[in-house]
């Protein structure tokens, strides 16, 4: 004779109930809390939300100018150099 092994469905809705249970149960206790992070000024005012550290002098941030500069001595042809008469 054969025996076959086969499984109720009560077993398994039961094991069904167990293994959701335990994924909703690790599910809460592993969620992320918010950070509480603190970010220090760099400038007065900035980043937004900041906090000053103790015995920093804050300055006012710097204004940004413009770096580029156009034929400031440099290379005149467009970027290229070519030795010889450009035609």
């Amino acid at each position: 004779m054969h025996r076959t092994k086969s499984l109720s469905t009560s077993s398994v809705t039961v094991t069904g109930i167990a293994a959701s249970l335990l994924l909703g149960l690790a599910g809460v206790t592993l969620s992320p809390a918010p950070a509480k992070a603190v970010i220090y000024c760099t400038y007065v005012g900035y980043p937004a939300g900041c906090v000053a550290r103790a015995g920093v002098v804050l300055r006012p941030r710097p204004v940004a100018r413009a770096a580029v500069r156009h034929n400031a001595g440099g290379n005149l042809n467009g970027g290229v150099n070519r030795v010889g008469v450009r035609r």
